[in-house]
């Protein structure tokens, strides 16, 4: 018998207790080949780096693959991996941040060689610059599409804090990318 293929919304939501099964190696696939890409993008856009942000997502699923005999799709696997990714970068930054030097441009990551999405760049930029809980708000609810009740139970943070946190992290965010030029007046 072979697995139904799983979407996306299906792999992100809880099931229900009469839906609980452990994940067989196809859902886990599934579940891979539905969620690495879009993953990637939510990590990257927290730490900046594409690089690291695959590899991440990379390790937590090395993770999520030993612990899948434990790994119940009504636990909302997408998100423990999210989790999982996040705090393998967080871990990362750590420690590079303490083993840094004076960083030298010439030793950094020149990522795709086509050449940067401008509008990307400015955006990846513009959240670097928000606070950590405000930027992981912005990433959850606006890349990884979670409403802000799932956004608060993945944070660990009551509803209205992300409500809060979302309006001003997006108020933020459009300040750092309005253009600051000053315009003249019209008389």
């Amino acid at each position: 018998m072979s697995a139904i293929p799983l979407r996306s919304a299906e792999l992100s939501r809880p099931m229900s207790s009469n839906e609980r099964s452990v994940m067989d190696t196809e859902e886990f696939d599934a579940l891979y080949r539905a969620s690495f890409g879009s993953l990637v993008s939510q990590v990257y856009a927290m730490c900046g780096n594409r690089s690291e942000a695959q590899d991440c997502v990379q390790e937590a699923f090395i993770r999520a693959w030993d612990q899948r005999h434990k790994l119940d799709r009504a636990s909302s696997p997408q998100g423990w991996i999210r989790t999982t990714a996040y705090r393998i970068a967080v871990s990362r930054w750590r420690r590079s941040r303490l083993a840094r030097r004076a960083p030298d441009r010439a030793l950094q990551d020149p990522g795709d060689h086509a050449g940067p999405d401008v509008d990307g760049v400015a955006l990846t930029r513009a959240l670097q610059q928000l606070p950590v809980d405000q930027r992981r708000a912005i990433v959850l609810h606006h890349l990884a599409d979670l409403s802000v009740a799932d956004v608060a139970r993945e944070v660990g943070a009551p509803v209205g804090t992300v409500k809060a946190r979302l309006s001003r992290g997006r108020a933020a965010l459009a300040d750092l990318l309005s253009d600051h030029e000053p315009r003249g007046e019209v008389r």
